[in-house]
């Protein structure tokens, strides 16, 4: 099975229908063709088991296409983005990884050489490539270069955040654990975290070994193993990222979920609060709307977009945009990289901590008090996701106070909205509701699921 989307590329390795060393050769020589064939491309990969030969693979196609490699190992995709923005002579990026999807599968970010996934213009030019099988090889092969460098350069840019709070870090004397799922956040968060002036790192998870201790996606029910180490280990915080380091969740001491949205509103909150008012904040049609709390109280703009990292990325430089992201734990700070980045969320949240004097679960409690509820159905192929959503419309329309159909259907009902949407990187339709309270918000599920 294959999932091509604005998120990139993704599919289950080792089938005919798959991600095949074919398919890889020609979604790679024709992004370097796209590219001109020539200048360097920074290429990282998440860790996980089988990821290396993909990346090899990947280095290969690249070199035979004419491009030299930026050879930057295991690292966060966000590492990657930085690389290719950062990096004048670097003119773009590949990330082989599936983000938080199972062991099984894999996959290919692709980005441009500001740093940005690819947006729809972009990607259908590379499909229309990869149809044509219009990409070319040559007889002179680029070479590869050592990007080492790069990550230390990339945890010193967010150390160098002006307003982080350092010296109240240091005191705190933070226990941190740590579960980066034996992927690519495994040493660098673990170095970041020293560098800050953590007092105390427990890795549980750290071993860069790829092999998953559970499900990767960052989200409550598969948070279970942090939780209880955390309390084992009478840690301050716990802090879990997905393979590729681009999401951040946060654990509280007493061993229970700040919840993934919370961790962009914490973000939000430290970089609004350290600068001059009436800034400009972006998020996508899913995250929550404690964003739009905590931005009034500092006169910030809040706008929002479809669902996808390019989408609110684009968003952001449109609007020039201070801070974003996205609520299932992805931070953008552009000060940093125009992109989502785990070391980033890590920075702001503990410097937002320190600052406090707050544990993490008396900040959970000052932050607004929303609960948000998910539900996913498998789809049996596009039509019937938009029977659904039309039925939906129907439905809900004489309740609805607002009304947004850039990405499936987001319906607000006062305080409380609805998005029902088809997934980007999984064959499923997505369903979010978020009210004061859990019970209202599976009410309006349960109306329509």
């Amino acid at each position: 099975m294959l999932i091509r989307s604005i998120s990139g590329l993704r599919g289950i390795t080792d089938t005919p229908d798959g991600l095949t060393d074919e398919v890889i050769n020609d979604y790679v020589s024709s992004f370097a063709t796209m590219l001109g064939g020539s200048g360097i491309i920074a290429l990282g990969f998440d860790g996980r088991h089988g990821g290396k030969r993909i990346y090899e693979l990947t280095s290969e196609a690249l070199r035979k296409s004419g491009c030299d490699v930026l050879t930057l190992g295991m690292v966060p995709t966000p590492t990657v983005m930085f690389a290719a923005e950062t990096k004048n002579e670097v003119v773009g990026g590949i990330s082989v990884t599936a983000s938080h999807n199972p062991q099984q599968w894999n996959g290919l970010k692709f980005i441009n050489g500001k740093g940005l996934f690819l947006d729809a213009e972009e990607n259908n030019e590379l499909w229309g490539l990869v149809y044509s099988k219009g990409w070319h090889h040559h007889l002179a092969h680029g070479k590869t270069i050592d990007g080492a460098v790069v990550v230390n350069a990339h945890i010193d840019t967010v150390l160098s955040i002006p307003f982080l709070a350092l010296d109240q870090i240091k005191d705190r004397n933070f226990k941190v654990v740590l579960d980066a799922v034996n992927a690519s956040g495994s040493f660098i968060q673990q170095q970041l975290l020293e560098k800050l002036g953590v007092n105390s790192v427990v890795g549980v998870a750290t071993d860069g070994t790829g092999i998953f201790p559970h499900t990767p996606e960052p989200i409550p029910e598969n948070l279970t193993f942090l939780c209880d180490e955390v309390r084992n280990h009478h840690g301050d915080i716990g802090i879990a990222v997905d393979p590729d380091a681009d999401r951040c969740v946060l654990i509280t001491e007493k061993g229970e979920p700040f919840i993934e949205e919370n961790t962009i509103v914490l973000a939000i909150e430290e970089v609004l609060s350290n600068s001059a008012a009436a800034q400009s904040v972006v998020v996508n049609l899913s995250t929550t709307r404690a964003v739009e709390d905590i931005a009034a109280l500092y006169r910030a703009s809040v706008y929002r977009t479809p669902v996808g990292e390019i989408n609110v990325a684009k968003k952001m430089l449109e609007t020039s945009a201070i801070i974003g992201g996205e609520g299932s734990g992805g931070v953008i700070f552009p000060q940093v990289h125009i992109g989502r980045d785990s070391l980033v969320a890590v920075a702001l949240a503990l410097s937002n901590l320190a600052r406090s004097g707050m544990s993490v679960s008396e900040k959970k409690q000052s932050l607004p008090q929303y609960e948000i509820v998910k539900a996913k159905k498998t789809l049996q192929g596009l039509p019937q996701a938009w029977e659904e959503i039309e039925a939906i419309k129907t439905k809900l329309l004489p309740k609805a106070t607002d009304i947004n159909d850039e990405d499936g259907l987001r319906m607000e009902f006062g305080n409380k909205w609805l998005h029902v949407r088809v997934s980007n990187t999984e064959p499923i339709m997505r369903f979010i509701a978020e009210a004061p309270s859990k019970v209202i918000a599976e009410q309006i599920i349960s109306e329509i699921y």
